[in-house]
């Protein structure tokens, strides 16, 4: 079930003591439940001795910065949404994060009502349209693989693969139009919440990440319709 916003506990890593505070200030008067790490090393501490909901990670921060921690993270929890929190603007930067699997990526300085709508966002998505995706239909036959939707496994005689959240709902929304276009920009908005480029870049890479998991049904194709969408096809 979805939480409520009192019960949503999340990490803060935030180097500058003064945003730090506001940040978290602004959160808990939202009736989050907000912990804020002062470094990278204090907050992979914080993370291992409890459960996060969310991660609002800085980019530049001493001992180990905001790509690192999500890196270990990532490693640990493939679930928990991450956000990167930075006053850099590099592109290359951006997609580094979305690639390492951020769900929003935020340019100091912001605006704290779009932060706290952006927040509430990615975490309605997690929490509630998940659960809504996993009452519609609980697996698909995919060619020569069953794919379980509730346990986030696809399986294979060669291969038993679990996915992620994010991997399991992208293949979900496919599997609905099987044989047919689905539409990136639906895909994008039901998923990451914006149709944006940084967005989309991400989208291509667990797009890519799929493709190689189909690998060993050749029948099997997930074909990009250029500037319309994805389409699913599998052969006869």
């Amino acid at each position: 079930m979805a939480k409520e916003v009192k019960d949503i506990k999340i990490l803060l890593a935030e180097d500058d003591s003064n945003l730090g505070f506001v940040v978290q200030d602004n959160l808990k008067s939202e009736g989050y439940q907000v912990t804020l790490c002062p470094d990278g090393e204090v907050a992979l501490k914080t993370f291992a001795s409890e459960h996060f909901d969310l991660c609002i990670l800085d980019v530049m921060m001493p001992k180990k910065d905001g790509f690192a921690v999500a890196e270990t993270i990532r490693d640990v929890n493939k679930e928990v949404p991450i956000v990167f929190l930075t006053a850099k603007t590099m592109q290359t930067d951006k997609v580094k994060g979305f690639t390492l699997g951020a769900d929003d990526y935020i340019t100091k300085p912001f605006d704290f009502q779009e932060f706290l709508l952006r927040v509430e966002s990615i975490l309605r998505r997690t929490k509630v349209l998940t659960q809504q995706e996993e009452e519609k239909v609980e697996s698909y036959t995919i060619g020569e693989y069953n794919f379980d939707i509730k346990n986030q496994l696809l399986s294979h005689s060669k291969e038993d693969k679990k996915l992620t959240k994010k991997e399991t709902r992208i293949l979900s929304f496919l599997c609905e139009h099987i044989n047919d276009i689905a539409p990136r920009e639906l895909i994008l908005k039901n998923i990451w919440g914006t149709d944006d480029y940084f967005s989309g870049r991400s989208m291509d890479v667990f797009i890519s990440k799929l493709r190689k998991y189909l690998l060993f049904d050749q029948k099997i194709q997930i074909m990009n319709i250029h500037g319309v969408g994805f389409k699913l096809e599998v052969s006869a």
